[in-house]
């Protein structure tokens, strides 16, 4: 029972406080707002009810992020009710709507009154798009829009399209008149019926535009059109004024002069007079031809030429043509032919020749007529044929004209043709060295030092500015020889003459002469400079030469006389094929044999009895230093010709099946001293020793006498004879050809440690 009243009790308290929260009865409900209304403008205004009237409620934003265009809640008393109250929400200053960006905000109002509970409702604020006009920028600017175009632009061109938003029902006023430019009811800015005046330079028209929507919604802004001159050339006349004189008798549509003027789609007309009677003009090529046969007169005539596509772009020239009676004779001149050459240095202003003309009454004119490049280079001072502008050889314009100009003189009398004498003029220009050869940058080469003879190193390439271009001769300065193994010839080109060696010269510096050819009329007169030029040899690693097989065993029977061949030493040299020496050097007793050279013979001595030498045949290749070379070992087994010749006579070649070893040796000069002398002598004499013993033993072998019965086991026999000694009685297994040789090898390896190598 105390339970139920206990739950009795807070249930009647839960009642209580609700009766005692404040209500917000105007939420949740949605506020649509336009996104160009003003900043601080009222989005809602909320009622807030409370129990308690001593004091006004409090009322917040809740879950709004941060950045929102509300301000915080401003909270109002009613006069009327004293328990009601009013929430106004409004927009932030400076705040700026987006509907495209967010389009709807949920704003959670949180009321509380003193003494009761809280409350949350919400408050929904939907955005909707704008609908008042709007000019686009850079048009609503305050600057306005720039349009750019040219003067020869077409009239009625359109230039410029004001584009509002949003498009439909628009009218286009123009607020200021003073302009030429037009506007359409579309918006269009159109350019001048008559077009732009291409005379003037830069012209700015400014045209401000209000538009206005049916609605009455209106937005302004201005464009500024700036007139450009053409890119095209204008109109222009090569000679603005011109005094023609043409004989009397001058029969109908003959050539009287012509005028020629620059600019786009020319046409020619005579302006003045406007009727004209002795002279017609044609219209594309402005040839002004007699109408009629022409008598004593002077006319005066004004001639136009314009574009015929905008005439407006015109120009004038004044032609004073005056038909005179031919009684006058043409004058006579000194020389009738002018030919001269002249050097191309001859300073501008300088005179070729001076004319000589008699025979004629009044002034005499002077004028030169040819190509452009002959009136430009030349020039007539009075009677005197002048040089106008530097006459350069050197040019591929002179080059394209043969060094040659060719024009003509012009003598007339009182300026007038028809009396007048032509004199051709031919003048050549020659060279003149003026301009001293370049070496070439870095001129460095590199060759390998095994470089046969007459092998090519590299090429010097020189520049000359004078005509013909880099005409130049190379030569060595000093000549090649020993410190200068090399030889350059004319055309530059740098060649091997002598032996190279990277050890003694890393590299060499040669000196070479760059001289000039043919940039002068003189011949004797060249320039020449002094190039270094350097030479870097390139090492290449030494090579042993290769001989098959490095051990050989060989058995001959000694003739009565002459030189007896043995057998051949076959070796091959390095990849640059250097040739080989060959050379005994150990084992040679007495001198019984001789190398010629890779062939070993054998020379008929006084051996009574069998005899083994051990030959140590020492293979080079090339004078380098230092020298490597490989050492060949021949075993040869000699029977005098009285004594039993074994069971085979045939030489036998037995090589090792072991990897070769080669032995490279630096030779260098040096002088010993005393007791590395003593030391030495010593060692010889033991080595002759060791010799005598070997000897010895191979005498020792009496059952086959051709045969070395050398092995590890036979220093001792079971006898305890000396090493290397077998008796008759013996039975010494037989060896196999392989492990015979390989005992021969150490015992050379024994008897010669400095010559034999590793490897053999």
């Amino acid at each position: 029972m105390g339970m139920h009243r206990h739950l009795i009790f807070l249930l009647l308290l839960f009642l209580l406080l609700l009766l005692y929260a404040p209500d917000l009865p105007d939420l949740p409900r949605v506020v649509a707002l336009s996104e160009d209304v003003a900043p601080g403008t009222l989005v809602a205004k909320v009622n807030v009810s409370c129990s308690n009237t001593s004091s006004s409620p409090n009322v917040t934003l809740h879950g709004i992020d941060p950045g929102h265009p509300f301000n915080p809640i401003a909270v109002s008393a009613d006069p009327v009710a004293t328990t009601t109250f009013w929430a106004e929400v409004t927009l932030r200053a400076g705040a700026q709507l987006d509907a495209h960006q967010v389009n709807q905000y949920t704003l959670t109002l949180w009321a509380a009154c003193p003494g009761e509970e809280e409350v949350e409702k919400q408050l929904f604020v939907r955005v909707t798009a704008d609908q008042a006009l709007r000019c686009d920028t850079p048009f609503a600017s305050v600057e306005g829009d720039v349009v750019q175009v040219l003067a020869d632009v077409a009239p009625w061109t359109p230039l410029y399209a004001v584009l509002p938003q949003p498009l439909g029902g628009l009218t286009f006023r123009l607020r200021n008149h003073d302009t030429p430019l037009m506007l359409t009811r579309r918006g269009l800015v159109l350019a001048p019926a008559s077009g732009f005046d291409p005379s003037k330079d830069i012209q700015t028209f400014r045209l401000e535009i209000e538009v206005m929507d049916h609605h009455g919604h209106n937005c302004s802004g201005a464009v500024r059109v700036e007139v450009l001159p053409p890119r095209r050339p204008r109109v222009t006349f090569l000679e603005l004024q011109q005094a023609v004189t043409v004989p009397e008798g001058t029969g109908p549509l003959e050539l009287v002069t012509q005028v020629r003027a620059s600019g786009d789609n020319i046409h020619y007309a005579i302006l003045a007079p406007t009727a004209p009677v002795l002279f017609t003009i044609d219209e594309m090529t402005g040839e002004i031809r007699s109408t009629r046969r022409l008598e004593v007169a002077h006319t005066h005539l004004i001639v136009q030429a314009y574009n015929a596509l905008h005439p407006t772009d015109h120009a004038t020239a004044t032609l004073n043509i005056t038909v005179q009676g031919t009684d006058q004779r043409a004058p006579s001149c000194v020389p009738a032919i002018v030919v001269s050459q002249v050097p191309e240095t001859m300073s501008p202003g300088s005179t070729l020749v001076t004319l000589r003309c008699t025979g004629a009454e009044g002034n005499l004119h002077y004028a030169l007529e040819g190509p452009p490049a002959s009136r430009s280079h030349f020039r007539m001072d009075g009677p005197q044929l002048q040089v106008n502008t530097t006459l350069d050889y050197d040019s591929e314009a002179t080059d394209t004209m043969g060094f040659q100009f060719t024009a003509t003189i012009v003598v007339m009398v009182g300026g007038q043709p028809s009396q007048s004498t032509r004199v051709p003029m031919l003048v050549t220009v020659t060279p003149v060295n003026e301009f001293t050869p370049v070496c070439p940058n870095g001129a460095t080469f590199t060759v390998m030092e095994t470089a046969a003879f007459g092998s090519t190193v590299g090429r010097v390439t020189g520049t000359d500015r004078d005509y013909p271009r880099d005409s130049l001769e190379y030569s060595l300065e000093g000549g090649p020889g020993p410190a200068q193994p090399f030889s350059v010839d004319t055309h530059g080109e740098i060649r091997v003459v002598g032996p190279l060696d990277s050890q003694r010269h890393k590299s060499y510096r040669l000196t070479v002469r760059l001289t000039d050819t043919h940039n002068d009329l003189d011949p004797a007169n060249r320039r020449s400079c002094l190039c270094d030029v350097t030479v870097r040899l390139q090492a290449v690693p030494a090579q042993v030469p290769v001989c098959t097989p490095e051990v050989q065993e060989l058995r001959i029977m000694a003739g009565l006389g002459g030189h007896q061949p043995v057998t051949r030493v076959v070796c091959q040299a390095s990849p640059n094929g250097a040739t080989l020496a060959y050379a005994i050097t150990g084992g040679n007793e007495d001198g019984h044999f001789r190398l010629e050279g890779n062939t070993l013979f054998y020379l008929p001595g006084d051996l009574a009895e069998p005899h083994t030498f051990m030959l140590l045949v020492e293979v080079w290749g090339g004078p380098s230093a230092p020298r490597h070379s490989t050492v060949v070992a021949l075993v040869v087994h000699v029977t005098p010709q009285s004594t039993a010749v074994p069971p085979s006579t045939t030489p036998r070649h037995t090589t090792l099946q072991k990897e070769p070893l080669v032995i490279t040796r630096t030779e260098a000069v040096w002088h010993p001293v005393a007791w590395f002398v003593a030391v030495l002598t010593i060692s010889g004499a033991l080595l002759l020793a060791t010799l005598g013993c070997a000897a010895r033993n191979l005498l020792c072998s009496n059952r086959d006498p051709g045969k070395l019965l050398l092995s590890k086991s036979s220093r001792l026999s079971r006898q305890g004879r000396p090493w290397g000694c077998a008796q008759d009685g013996d039975r010494e297994p037989r060896r196999d050809h392989e492990s015979n040789m390989i005992v021969i090898r150490k015992q050379i390896a024994r008897i010669s440690p400095l010559w034999l190598p590793d490897r053999c």
